[in-house]
Protein backbone atom coordinates (compact mmCIF):
# COMPACT_ATOMS: atom_id res chain seq x y z
CA UNK A 1 0.00 0.00 0.00
CA UNK A 2 1.61 3.78 -0.60
CA UNK A 3 0.86 6.37 1.48
CA UNK A 4 1.78 9.94 1.98
CA UNK A 5 1.09 11.28 5.33
CA UNK A 6 2.67 14.72 6.75
CA UNK A 7 5.45 14.19 9.34
CA UNK A 8 3.43 16.28 11.49
CA UNK A 9 0.18 14.64 11.71
CA UNK A 10 2.32 11.58 13.06
CA UNK A 11 4.50 13.32 15.40
CA UNK A 12 3.22 16.39 17.33
CA UNK A 13 5.18 19.18 19.02
CA UNK A 14 4.51 18.47 22.47
CA UNK A 15 6.05 15.09 21.49
CA UNK A 16 9.56 17.00 21.08
CA UNK A 17 12.37 16.94 23.78
CA UNK A 18 12.44 20.72 22.52
CA UNK A 19 8.85 21.93 22.15
CA UNK A 20 9.66 25.43 20.28
CA UNK A 21 11.60 22.90 17.47
CA UNK A 22 10.03 23.08 14.01
CA UNK A 23 8.98 19.92 12.47
CA UNK A 24 10.25 19.54 8.89
CA UNK A 25 7.13 20.46 6.36
CA UNK A 26 8.11 17.04 4.55
CA UNK A 27 5.83 13.48 4.05
CA UNK A 28 6.33 9.93 4.76
CA UNK A 29 5.67 6.66 2.37
CA UNK A 30 6.43 4.60 5.68
CA UNK A 31 6.89 3.53 8.96
CA UNK A 32 9.35 1.04 10.66
CA UNK A 33 11.33 0.35 13.55
CA UNK A 34 13.16 -2.25 11.85
CA UNK A 35 16.47 -1.21 10.46
CA UNK A 36 16.37 -3.74 7.86
CA UNK A 37 12.95 -2.78 6.51
CA UNK A 38 13.18 0.86 6.04
CA UNK A 39 11.91 2.53 2.69
CA UNK A 40 13.48 5.29 0.81
CA UNK A 41 11.00 7.66 1.83
CA UNK A 42 9.84 6.45 4.81
CA UNK A 43 9.75 7.09 8.39
CA UNK A 44 12.86 5.08 10.30
CA UNK A 45 11.66 4.95 13.94
CA UNK A 46 15.06 4.26 16.22
CA UNK A 47 14.13 3.00 19.50
CA UNK A 48 15.41 0.94 22.75
CA UNK A 49 14.67 -2.05 21.86
CA UNK A 50 14.75 -6.04 23.43
CA UNK A 51 17.96 -6.76 21.37
CA UNK A 52 19.49 -3.27 21.48
CA UNK A 53 19.02 0.21 20.27
CA UNK A 54 17.74 1.54 16.60
CA UNK A 55 20.70 3.51 16.63
CA UNK A 56 23.18 0.98 16.51
CA UNK A 57 22.08 -0.25 13.15
CA UNK A 58 21.25 3.65 11.49
CA UNK A 59 24.08 2.79 8.93
CA UNK A 60 21.60 0.14 7.36
CA UNK A 61 18.48 2.02 7.74
CA UNK A 62 20.34 5.04 6.35
CA UNK A 63 21.62 3.09 2.96
CA UNK A 64 17.46 2.58 2.33
CA UNK A 65 17.74 6.46 1.83
CA UNK A 66 14.41 7.26 4.36
CA UNK A 67 12.76 10.76 4.57
CA UNK A 68 13.11 11.16 8.21
CA UNK A 69 14.66 9.28 10.77
CA UNK A 70 13.23 10.02 14.62
CA UNK A 71 14.79 8.43 17.53
CA UNK A 72 14.59 7.92 21.54
CA UNK A 73 17.36 9.59 23.51
CA UNK A 74 19.17 7.05 25.62
CA UNK A 75 22.03 7.09 28.07
CA UNK A 76 25.32 6.35 26.39
CA UNK A 77 23.97 7.53 22.62
CA UNK A 78 24.53 11.14 21.23
CA UNK A 79 22.62 12.39 19.01
CA UNK A 80 23.25 10.81 15.20
CA UNK A 81 25.17 12.18 12.44
CA UNK A 82 22.20 12.53 9.76
CA UNK A 83 23.07 13.57 5.69
CA UNK A 84 21.42 16.88 5.44
CA UNK A 85 18.80 15.16 3.49
CA UNK A 86 17.16 13.49 5.95
CA UNK A 87 15.23 15.14 8.55
CA UNK A 88 16.11 13.87 12.08
CA UNK A 89 13.68 14.36 15.41
CA UNK A 90 14.39 13.41 18.72
CA UNK A 91 11.67 12.10 20.81
CA UNK A 92 11.44 11.65 24.12
CA UNK A 93 9.98 8.25 25.08
CA UNK A 94 9.52 7.37 21.70
CA UNK A 95 9.18 3.60 22.45
CA UNK A 96 5.77 4.30 23.51
CA UNK A 97 4.45 6.48 21.14
CA UNK A 98 5.52 4.29 18.26
CA UNK A 99 1.45 2.55 18.49
CA UNK A 100 -0.50 5.80 18.35
CA UNK A 101 2.03 6.80 15.34
CA UNK A 102 0.88 3.78 13.74
CA UNK A 103 -2.25 4.07 14.35
CA UNK A 104 -2.31 7.73 13.10
CA UNK A 105 -0.01 6.55 10.03
CA UNK A 106 -2.22 3.61 8.85
CA UNK A 107 -5.45 6.23 9.45
CA UNK A 108 -6.76 4.24 12.87
CA UNK A 109 -7.87 1.01 11.23
CA UNK A 110 -9.16 -0.41 14.32
CA UNK A 111 -11.88 2.21 13.97
CA UNK A 112 -13.87 0.52 11.41
CA UNK A 113 -13.14 -3.15 12.65
CA UNK A 114 -15.36 -4.71 15.32
CA UNK A 115 -12.28 -6.08 16.99
CA UNK A 116 -12.60 -9.56 18.85
CA UNK A 117 -9.10 -10.42 20.82
CA UNK A 118 -8.51 -14.02 22.36
CA UNK A 119 -6.50 -14.90 24.79
CA UNK A 120 -5.20 -17.88 26.86
CA UNK A 121 -2.75 -20.37 27.09
CA UNK A 122 -4.80 -23.11 24.85
CA UNK A 123 -6.95 -23.36 22.18
CA UNK A 124 -6.39 -19.46 20.73
CA UNK A 125 -5.97 -20.74 17.47
CA UNK A 126 -8.96 -22.66 17.07
CA UNK A 127 -10.73 -20.65 18.89
CA UNK A 128 -10.31 -17.61 16.79
CA UNK A 129 -10.38 -19.82 13.06
CA UNK A 130 -13.82 -21.03 14.26
CA UNK A 131 -15.30 -17.48 15.73
CA UNK A 132 -14.14 -15.78 12.17
CA UNK A 133 -15.12 -18.33 9.93
CA UNK A 134 -18.77 -18.89 11.86
CA UNK A 135 -19.56 -14.82 11.04
CA UNK A 136 -18.19 -15.30 7.54
CA UNK A 137 -20.87 -17.90 7.07
CA UNK A 138 -23.69 -15.40 9.26
CA UNK A 139 -22.57 -12.85 6.34
CA UNK A 140 -20.36 -10.51 8.71
CA UNK A 141 -16.98 -10.35 6.68
CA UNK A 142 -14.62 -11.33 9.18
CA UNK A 143 -11.07 -11.41 9.36
CA UNK A 144 -8.47 -13.35 11.50
CA UNK A 145 -4.80 -12.99 12.56
CA UNK A 146 -2.64 -15.17 14.72
CA UNK A 147 -0.52 -18.17 14.76
CA UNK A 148 -2.12 -19.39 10.97
CA UNK A 149 -1.42 -15.94 9.29
CA UNK A 150 -3.69 -13.28 8.63
CA UNK A 151 -6.95 -12.48 6.04
CA UNK A 152 -10.29 -12.71 5.21
CA UNK A 153 -10.66 -15.66 3.70
CA UNK A 154 -9.45 -19.31 4.35
CA UNK A 155 -5.98 -18.53 2.43
CA UNK A 156 -4.04 -16.64 4.36
CA UNK A 157 -0.80 -14.17 4.78
CA UNK A 158 1.98 -15.80 6.71
CA UNK A 159 2.75 -14.53 9.86
CA UNK A 160 5.99 -15.58 12.44
CA UNK A 161 4.16 -14.20 15.10
CA UNK A 162 1.05 -15.08 16.60
CA UNK A 163 0.98 -11.19 17.83
CA UNK A 164 3.58 -9.67 15.52
CA UNK A 165 4.76 -6.07 16.08
CA UNK A 166 2.83 -3.20 17.05
CA UNK A 167 3.77 -1.78 13.82
CA UNK A 168 2.57 -4.94 11.81
CA UNK A 169 -0.31 -5.41 13.46
CA UNK A 170 -1.61 -2.00 12.84
CA UNK A 171 -0.38 -2.37 8.93
CA UNK A 172 -2.74 -5.68 8.90
CA UNK A 173 -5.58 -3.73 10.35
CA UNK A 174 -5.46 -1.36 7.25
CA UNK A 175 -4.90 -4.37 5.08
CA UNK A 176 -7.85 -6.15 6.19
CA UNK A 177 -10.07 -3.02 6.50
CA UNK A 178 -8.92 -2.02 2.89
CA UNK A 179 -10.25 -5.78 1.72
CA UNK A 180 -13.39 -4.99 3.30
CA UNK A 181 -13.43 -6.43 6.21
CA UNK A 182 -15.70 -5.98 9.08
CA UNK A 183 -14.67 -7.29 11.76
CA UNK A 184 -11.47 -9.44 12.75
CA UNK A 185 -10.74 -12.60 15.25
CA UNK A 186 -7.21 -11.84 16.70
CA UNK A 187 -5.20 -14.10 19.01
CA UNK A 188 -3.22 -12.36 21.49
CA UNK A 189 -0.54 -13.48 22.95
CA UNK A 190 0.94 -12.94 26.67
CA UNK A 191 4.13 -11.54 24.62
CA UNK A 192 1.95 -9.51 22.56
CA UNK A 193 0.44 -7.92 25.66
CA UNK A 194 2.98 -7.44 27.80
CA UNK A 195 5.29 -5.90 24.95
CA UNK A 196 2.34 -3.64 24.33
CA UNK A 197 2.00 -4.85 20.45
CA UNK A 198 -1.81 -3.70 20.62
CA UNK A 199 -1.69 -0.90 21.92
CA UNK A 200 -3.73 1.65 20.34
CA UNK A 201 -5.84 -0.84 18.60
CA UNK A 202 -9.44 -0.14 19.73
CA UNK A 203 -10.45 -3.83 20.93
CA UNK A 204 -14.60 -3.94 20.83
CA UNK A 205 -14.28 -7.59 22.99
CA UNK A 206 -11.68 -9.35 24.93
CA UNK A 207 -11.82 -13.61 25.22
CA UNK A 208 -10.33 -15.66 26.94
CA UNK A 209 -10.10 -19.87 27.03
CA UNK A 210 -8.22 -21.40 29.81
CA UNK A 211 -5.09 -20.85 31.43
CA UNK A 212 -2.10 -23.26 32.39
CA UNK A 213 1.82 -23.55 32.32
CA UNK A 214 3.83 -21.49 29.39
CA UNK A 215 5.98 -19.21 28.54
CA UNK A 216 7.81 -18.82 32.25
CA UNK A 217 10.89 -18.79 30.37
CA UNK A 218 9.65 -15.62 29.40
CA UNK A 219 7.01 -14.43 32.40
CA UNK A 220 8.92 -15.85 35.37
CA UNK A 221 6.05 -17.42 37.59
CA UNK A 222 2.28 -18.14 36.89
CA UNK A 223 1.14 -15.11 38.68
CA UNK A 224 3.22 -12.99 35.89
CA UNK A 225 1.99 -14.88 33.16
CA UNK A 226 -1.78 -14.34 34.46
CA UNK A 227 -1.06 -10.67 35.02
CA UNK A 228 0.13 -10.25 31.23
CA UNK A 229 -2.79 -11.88 30.02
CA UNK A 230 -5.09 -9.69 32.17
CA UNK A 231 -3.92 -6.84 30.28
CA UNK A 232 -5.97 -7.73 27.82
CA UNK A 233 -9.31 -7.10 29.63
CA UNK A 234 -7.88 -3.17 30.76
CA UNK A 235 -8.16 -2.06 26.73
CA UNK A 236 -10.04 1.41 27.22
CA UNK A 237 -12.05 0.80 24.33
CA UNK A 238 -13.60 -2.61 25.26
CA UNK A 239 -17.31 -2.75 25.65
CA UNK A 240 -18.03 -7.18 26.27
CA UNK A 241 -15.56 -9.49 26.92
CA UNK A 242 -16.53 -13.85 26.74
CA UNK A 243 -14.87 -15.41 29.62
CA UNK A 244 -14.43 -18.91 29.89
CA UNK A 245 -15.46 -19.30 33.66
CA UNK A 246 -14.85 -23.16 33.84
CA UNK A 247 -11.21 -22.47 34.41
CA UNK A 248 -10.05 -20.87 37.61
CA UNK A 249 -8.33 -18.01 35.99
CA UNK A 250 -11.44 -17.34 34.10
CA UNK A 251 -13.53 -16.71 37.51
CA UNK A 252 -10.73 -14.44 38.65
CA UNK A 253 -10.68 -12.54 35.27
CA UNK A 254 -14.52 -12.56 35.44
CA UNK A 255 -14.52 -10.99 39.02
CA UNK A 256 -11.77 -8.43 38.05
CA UNK A 257 -13.64 -6.85 35.14
CA UNK A 258 -16.88 -8.09 34.77
CA UNK A 259 -18.85 -4.74 36.15
CA UNK A 260 -17.02 -2.94 33.87
CA UNK A 261 -18.43 -4.67 30.90
CA UNK A 262 -20.63 -6.44 28.95
CA UNK A 263 -19.88 -9.91 30.64
CA UNK A 264 -20.67 -13.18 28.75
CA UNK A 265 -19.51 -16.28 30.68
CA UNK A 266 -19.25 -19.86 29.43
CA UNK A 267 -18.30 -23.03 31.10
CA UNK A 268 -18.20 -26.90 30.07
CA UNK A 269 -21.24 -29.06 32.21
CA UNK A 270 -18.97 -30.04 35.99
CA UNK A 271 -16.97 -27.38 35.55
CA UNK A 272 -17.51 -24.58 38.88
CA UNK A 273 -18.70 -22.12 36.41
CA UNK A 274 -21.52 -23.89 34.97
CA UNK A 275 -23.99 -23.05 37.70
CA UNK A 276 -23.65 -19.09 37.03
CA UNK A 277 -22.67 -19.34 33.45
CA UNK A 278 -24.58 -17.94 30.94
CA UNK A 279 -23.80 -20.35 27.94
CA UNK A 280 -22.63 -24.16 29.17
CA UNK A 281 -22.00 -27.08 26.82
CA UNK A 282 -24.29 -29.13 28.70
CA UNK A 283 -23.30 -32.29 27.25
CA UNK A 284 -20.65 -33.52 24.89
CA UNK A 285 -20.85 -37.04 22.62
CA UNK A 286 -18.04 -38.03 20.60
CA UNK A 287 -20.02 -39.44 17.10
CA UNK A 288 -18.22 -41.10 13.99
CA UNK A 289 -15.93 -38.40 12.72
CA UNK A 290 -16.54 -35.62 14.97
CA UNK A 291 -18.81 -34.55 18.14
CA UNK A 292 -22.09 -33.35 19.10
CA UNK A 293 -21.92 -30.68 21.58
CA UNK A 294 -25.73 -29.65 23.26
CA UNK A 295 -25.23 -25.89 24.20
CA UNK A 296 -27.60 -24.04 26.39
CA UNK A 297 -28.25 -20.24 27.37
CA UNK A 298 -31.32 -18.66 29.23
CA UNK A 299 -33.60 -19.13 26.78
CA UNK A 300 -33.02 -22.62 25.73
CA UNK A 301 -30.90 -25.02 23.87
CA UNK A 302 -29.19 -25.87 20.67
CA UNK A 303 -27.08 -28.89 19.01
CA UNK A 304 -23.74 -27.83 18.08
CA UNK A 305 -22.57 -30.89 14.99
CA UNK A 306 -18.68 -30.72 14.53
CA UNK A 307 -16.68 -32.86 12.69
CA UNK A 308 -13.44 -32.05 15.21
CA UNK A 309 -11.99 -34.54 17.79
CA UNK A 310 -11.98 -34.01 22.01
CA UNK A 311 -13.46 -32.45 24.49
CA UNK A 312 -11.03 -29.60 24.96
CA UNK A 313 -12.54 -28.94 21.21
CA UNK A 314 -15.76 -28.94 22.46
CA UNK A 315 -14.10 -26.16 25.19
CA UNK A 316 -12.80 -24.26 21.78
CA UNK A 317 -16.59 -24.19 20.48
CA UNK A 318 -18.34 -23.20 23.60
CA UNK A 319 -15.92 -20.27 23.54
CA UNK A 320 -16.00 -19.44 20.00
CA UNK A 321 -19.68 -19.54 20.12
CA UNK A 322 -19.66 -17.10 23.31
CA UNK A 323 -17.52 -14.92 20.73
CA UNK A 324 -20.28 -15.43 17.55
CA UNK A 325 -23.56 -14.43 20.24
CA UNK A 326 -20.86 -11.28 21.34
CA UNK A 327 -21.06 -10.55 17.83
CA UNK A 328 -24.60 -9.94 17.91
CA UNK A 329 -26.14 -13.38 16.80
CA UNK A 330 -28.04 -15.97 18.75
CA UNK A 331 -26.97 -19.25 19.98
CA UNK A 332 -28.80 -21.63 17.47
CA UNK A 333 -27.34 -19.07 14.99
CA UNK A 334 -23.86 -19.41 16.41
CA UNK A 335 -24.23 -23.59 16.38
CA UNK A 336 -25.70 -23.75 13.17
CA UNK A 337 -22.38 -21.71 11.77
CA UNK A 338 -19.94 -23.32 13.81
CA UNK A 339 -21.27 -26.86 12.68
CA UNK A 340 -20.44 -25.96 8.75
CA UNK A 341 -17.05 -24.95 10.48
CA UNK A 342 -13.73 -27.21 9.41
CA UNK A 343 -10.93 -27.63 11.89
CA UNK A 344 -8.09 -25.19 11.43
CA UNK A 345 -5.02 -26.86 9.79
CA UNK A 346 -2.23 -28.49 12.23
CA UNK A 347 -4.98 -28.71 15.01
CA UNK A 348 -6.48 -32.40 15.25
CA UNK A 349 -5.78 -32.46 12.19
CA UNK A 350 -6.70 -35.98 10.67
CA UNK A 351 -4.94 -38.37 8.34
CA UNK A 352 -6.68 -41.42 6.84
CA UNK A 353 -5.48 -43.69 4.32
CA UNK A 354 -7.12 -47.20 4.76
CA UNK A 355 -5.81 -50.09 6.30
CA UNK A 356 -3.38 -48.11 8.35
CA UNK A 357 -2.87 -46.15 11.66
CA UNK A 358 -4.91 -42.93 11.95
CA UNK A 359 -2.68 -40.34 12.39
CA UNK A 360 -3.65 -36.94 14.19
CA UNK A 361 -1.40 -33.83 13.91
CA UNK A 362 -1.91 -31.01 16.38
CA UNK A 363 -0.08 -28.28 17.81
CA UNK A 364 -0.04 -29.19 21.47
CA UNK A 365 2.88 -28.26 22.79
CA UNK A 366 2.24 -27.42 26.96
CA UNK A 367 1.57 -30.18 29.19
CA UNK A 368 -2.07 -29.59 29.63
CA UNK A 369 -2.40 -29.52 25.68
CA UNK A 370 -0.59 -32.67 25.53
CA UNK A 371 -2.69 -34.39 27.85
CA UNK A 372 -6.20 -32.96 25.79
CA UNK A 373 -4.94 -34.24 22.63
CA UNK A 374 -3.83 -37.87 23.95
CA UNK A 375 -7.21 -38.30 26.04
CA UNK A 376 -9.13 -37.02 22.52
CA UNK A 377 -7.04 -39.65 20.71
CA UNK A 378 -8.26 -42.36 22.99
CA UNK A 379 -11.49 -41.65 22.77
CA UNK A 380 -11.64 -42.87 19.01
CA UNK A 381 -9.97 -46.01 19.83
CA UNK A 382 -10.94 -49.31 21.75
CA UNK A 383 -9.21 -50.03 25.08
CA UNK A 384 -6.98 -52.90 23.51
CA UNK A 385 -5.68 -50.44 20.37
CA UNK A 386 -2.67 -48.93 20.89
CA UNK A 387 -1.43 -44.93 20.80
CA UNK A 388 1.24 -43.47 20.78
CA UNK A 389 3.01 -40.11 20.48
CA UNK A 390 5.10 -38.40 18.70
CA UNK A 391 6.81 -35.03 20.28
CA UNK A 392 9.53 -32.86 21.43
CA UNK A 393 10.53 -29.82 22.67
CA UNK A 394 11.26 -26.51 21.58
CA UNK A 395 14.71 -25.53 21.89
CA UNK A 396 15.33 -21.95 24.16
CA UNK A 397 12.23 -22.31 25.55
CA UNK A 398 10.53 -23.14 29.09
CA UNK A 399 13.06 -26.02 30.21
CA UNK A 400 10.88 -26.27 33.31
CA UNK A 401 8.08 -27.88 31.33
CA UNK A 402 10.13 -30.63 29.74
CA UNK A 403 9.32 -33.26 32.34
CA UNK A 404 6.16 -32.26 32.64
CA UNK A 405 5.62 -32.68 28.67
CA UNK A 406 7.27 -36.40 29.37
CA UNK A 407 4.98 -37.11 32.51
CA UNK A 408 1.74 -36.09 30.48
CA UNK A 409 2.87 -38.27 27.44
CA UNK A 410 3.48 -40.98 29.77
CA UNK A 411 0.49 -40.72 31.33
CA UNK A 412 -1.91 -40.84 28.73
CA UNK A 413 -0.31 -42.73 26.04
CA UNK A 414 1.06 -46.23 25.59
CA UNK A 415 4.10 -45.40 23.71
CA UNK A 416 6.35 -42.71 23.39
CA UNK A 417 8.63 -41.24 20.52
CA UNK A 418 10.84 -38.62 22.27
CA UNK A 419 12.21 -36.29 18.70
CA UNK A 420 13.04 -33.09 17.78
CA UNK A 421 10.34 -30.14 17.55
CA UNK A 422 12.69 -26.89 16.44
CA UNK A 423 15.83 -27.49 18.54
CA UNK A 424 17.23 -23.97 17.92
CA UNK A 425 20.53 -23.33 19.58
CA UNK A 426 20.23 -26.18 21.80
CA UNK A 427 21.47 -29.57 21.62
CA UNK A 428 18.51 -32.13 20.62
CA UNK A 429 19.51 -35.06 22.86
CA UNK A 430 19.78 -32.50 25.96
CA UNK A 431 16.49 -31.70 25.46
CA UNK A 432 15.50 -35.14 25.07
CA UNK A 433 16.90 -35.91 28.31
CA UNK A 434 15.21 -33.25 30.08
CA UNK A 435 11.84 -34.64 29.13
CA UNK A 436 12.75 -37.82 29.64
CA UNK A 437 13.25 -37.46 33.29
CA UNK A 438 9.39 -37.37 33.70
CA UNK A 439 9.26 -40.26 32.15
CA UNK A 440 9.32 -43.19 34.45
CA UNK A 441 9.57 -46.48 32.69
CA UNK A 442 12.33 -46.38 30.26
CA UNK A 443 10.73 -48.95 28.31
CA UNK A 444 7.80 -47.15 27.22
CA UNK A 445 9.94 -44.21 25.62
CA UNK A 446 11.72 -44.67 22.15
CA UNK A 447 14.22 -41.88 20.89
CA UNK A 448 14.91 -40.86 17.76
CA UNK A 449 16.04 -37.45 17.02
CA UNK A 450 15.28 -36.83 13.43
CA UNK A 451 11.82 -35.89 13.32
CA UNK A 452 10.70 -37.17 9.86
CA UNK A 453 12.24 -40.82 11.14
CA UNK A 454 10.39 -40.73 14.61
CA UNK A 455 6.78 -40.28 12.12
CA UNK A 456 7.74 -43.27 10.54
CA UNK A 457 9.19 -45.09 12.88
CA UNK A 458 5.95 -44.52 15.42
CA UNK A 459 3.32 -45.26 11.91
CA UNK A 460 5.10 -48.74 11.42
CA UNK A 461 4.99 -49.91 15.30
CA UNK A 462 1.48 -48.79 14.98
CA UNK A 463 -1.62 -51.51 13.82
CA UNK A 464 -4.15 -50.20 11.60
CA UNK A 465 -6.69 -50.10 14.99
CA UNK A 466 -4.11 -47.36 16.84
CA UNK A 467 -3.32 -44.17 16.58
CA UNK A 468 -0.38 -42.16 16.28
CA UNK A 469 -0.51 -38.47 17.53
CA UNK A 470 2.29 -36.07 16.36
CA UNK A 471 2.26 -33.24 18.51
CA UNK A 472 3.70 -29.70 18.91
CA UNK A 473 4.23 -28.06 15.91
CA UNK A 474 0.96 -27.77 14.38
CA UNK A 475 0.10 -26.49 10.82
CA UNK A 476 4.16 -25.09 11.01
CA UNK A 477 5.63 -25.87 7.25
CA UNK A 478 9.40 -25.03 8.73
CA UNK A 479 12.15 -26.85 11.34
CA UNK A 480 14.75 -24.21 12.90
CA UNK A 481 17.75 -26.21 13.88
CA UNK A 482 20.56 -24.17 14.93
CA UNK A 483 20.31 -21.10 12.43
CA UNK A 484 18.84 -22.79 9.53
CA UNK A 485 15.28 -23.16 9.28
CA UNK A 486 14.47 -25.66 6.44
CA UNK A 487 10.91 -26.74 5.37
CA UNK A 488 9.17 -29.49 7.88
CA UNK A 489 5.61 -30.39 7.91
CA UNK A 490 4.28 -32.96 10.08
CA UNK A 491 1.18 -33.43 8.00
CA UNK A 492 3.48 -33.76 4.63
CA UNK A 493 5.72 -36.40 6.30
CA UNK A 494 2.98 -38.36 7.45
CA UNK A 495 0.81 -38.35 4.63
CA UNK A 496 3.72 -38.95 2.26
CA UNK A 497 4.63 -42.10 4.12
CA UNK A 498 1.55 -43.56 4.68
CA UNK A 499 0.41 -43.03 1.20
CA UNK A 500 4.17 -44.79 -0.08
CA UNK A 501 3.42 -47.79 2.14
CA UNK A 502 -0.07 -48.02 0.60
CA UNK A 503 1.63 -48.12 -3.19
Amino acid sequence: MTRAVKLSALISSEMLQNEAAQLPDISVNDITSHSGRVAAGGLFLAIQGYGGHGLDHLTEALDARPAAVAWEPTEGYSEPDLPAEIAGICVPDLGNQVAGIADRFFSTPSASLRITGITGTNGKTTTAWLASRALNVLGTRTGYMGTLGYGVSAHLKTSALTTPGVIAVHRRLRELADDGAEALVMEVSSHGLDQGRIDAVRVDTAAFTNLSRDHLDYHGDIESYAAAKAKLFAIDSLGSAVINTGDEYGRRFASMFGAEMNLLTVAMDGTPGATDADIVAARTAAVHGGMVVTLRDRSGTAELHSEMLGAFNAENLLVATGIVVANGYSLEEAATALGQCTPPPGRMQCIRVPHKPLVIVDFAHTPDALTKALQAARDHISDEAPLIVVFGCGGDRDQGKRAEMGRAAAASADFVVLTSDNPRSEDPAAIIDDIRAGIADAGQVRVETDRRLAIRKAIDATDPSGIVLIAGKGSEDYQIIGERTEAFSDVAVASQYMRGLQS
